[in-house]
């Protein structure tokens, strides 16, 4: 799984310095693409998410090779059934992306050309607003509810109207992920949501691949491939061979770019586990300091209290909604990812609890990190609900064509530790999108004492 930061940046939309064209710029810097689709897809969804709700965007498409613009009014995204619902919350995009209905644009190239009309979202059956004179009037029931919910205690129930998306349509979902197109032949697990015990979550649905170039919004996106949170680094030893070490006292390169974004969203966790961090011999550095050995929930700790104290010094909590998802569950059996493990067998959620596996240390120490930080986390703890899904790892149908070497013993080469796509990362968009639900409603009610969620 890849580990990344993930940030939103926003200006507001009635500033002279506002230009003319508003755009999306999906950054990426990284030694490694292999688990970029995930953190790409993440990113991408969760910021549709905020795209939709605008009534007002203008859509780039593409025949062959010339691009051309028009105005489409997403007057039916949601599908209910009263004509008059619209978007959970449309004065959470708008205090996100402040607009300025004066500005003009000129469209560019956009990165994704494929259009569809079918609906992206789908809100649940329960009504959650409805629009008076051009004046969105939403259910506080609806978000004092979530407010009040654990989404992470919860179960997986079959739900046929899954998945949120058709396998394959999505032009972002890396070859890896796409295990229908890859002739996965059983597609039941694809047919499941996570249900909380205390409430439903907003469903989201993905129906399309759309590009977008934004009008009267000033609004950034940034992915930023940071597998450990903290430096990698390379330094001479005695015989003036380069090596690799990772500075636990250093935070990600690219973390001034973010800083003053206004939602981050951090994760690491799956790194950890390889040998090399795994074993932490001659590999883990505190300034010219190379540990001959340091134990690996030790070195965590320490490159997690790095990524912490940055928090704290450069993070703005008045200014940025910070995230961090947790660790998602792995499912190799009878060994490793490179030892064998394997998981092509299994088609089924857990659905007993005593199978679970027990809540990993590096996730505890994480919350007690948390617990002595000045900014405020918003902890997505995808971890156990991940736990039950031993079916939705994409096994050995990862590749439409395999080598020589894999066709000749294909069960060898199997993934367990991503998921396939359509399936469970979008129900962490799902979280997300009612986490932001809530953060609107509270930054609304801090001045009459609005309640808060923990």
């Amino acid at each position: 799984m890849v580990e990344a930061s993930v940030a939103v940046k926003v200006k507001g939309g009635d500033s002279s310095s506002i230009k003319d064209l508003k755009k999306v710029i999906f950054l990426l810097k990284t030694k490694r693409t292999l688990d970029f689709a995930y953190g790409f897809m993440f990113a991408f969804l969760c910021f549709t998410i905020f795209l939709a709700f605008n009534p007002n965007i203008n859509i780039i498409t593409n025949n062959n090779s010339s691009h051309s613009s028009h105005s489409s009014s997403f007057t039916n995204i949601f599908t209910t059934s009263s004509s008059s619902l619209r978007s959970h919350f449309s004065s959470l995009l708008n205090y996100i992306f402040p607009t300025n209905n004066n500005t003009t644009t000129t469209p560019r190239s956009p990165i994704s050309l494929n259009t569809t009309k079918a609906p992206l979202f789908t809100p649940t059956k329960t009504k959650h607003k409805t629009e008076e004179d051009g004046v969105v009037i939403y259910d506080e029931g609806l978000v004092k509810t979530l407010m009040n919910c654990d989404f992470f205690d919860g179960n997986w129930i079959r739900d046929d109207s899954y998945p949120l998306y058709k396998p394959g349509s999505c032009s972002f979902t890396d070859e890896q992920f796409n295990c229908i197109i890859n002739g996965r032949p059983d597609n039941d697990y694809q047919k499941f949501k996570w249900k909380p015990k205390g409430c439903t979550l907003p469903r989201i649905d993905g129906e399309a691949s759309y590009s977008f170039i934004f009008k009267d919004y000033n609004c950034t996106i940034e992915f930023f491939v940071s597998p450990f949170l903290v430096q990698e680094w390379e330094m001479s030893d005695k015989n003036g061979t380069k090596k690799e070490t990772l500075r636990l006292d250093l935070v990600g390169k690219s973390s001034d770019l973010y800083k003053t974004a206004d939602i981050i969203i951090f994760n690491t966790g799956h790194w950890w586990t390889h040998d090399k961090t795994s074993k932490g011999r001659d590999y883990y550095q505190e300034g010219s300091h190379v540990y001959d050995e340091l134990d690996v929930l030790e070195a965590f700790r320490k490159a997690l209290t790095t990524w912490a104290r940055w928090v704290d010094a450069n993070v703005k909590p008045e200014k940025s909604w910070v995230f961090f998802r947790g660790y998602s569950a792995s499912h190799f059996s009878g060994g490793q990812w490179n030892s064998g493990g394997a998981c092509d067998h299994e088609t089924t959620p857990i659905k007993n609890d005593k199978y679970l596996r027990p809540y990993p240390s590096k996730m505890l120490t994480l919350e007690r990190i948390f617990r002595n930080m000045k900014t405020h986390i918003s902890y997505l703890n995808v971890t156990r609900l991940t736990d039950y899904r031993k079916d939705s790892h994409p096994s050995i149908y990862g590749k439409k064509k395999l080598s020589e070497q894999e066709k000749k013993s294909p069960a060898l080469y199997q993934d367990c530790s991503h998921w396939c796509l359509p399936g469970v990362p979008d129900t962490w968009n799902e979280i997300l999108y009612a986490e932001l639900l809530i953060r609107q409603y509270q930054k609304e009610h801090q001045s009459d004492g609005g309640q808060t969620k923990p």
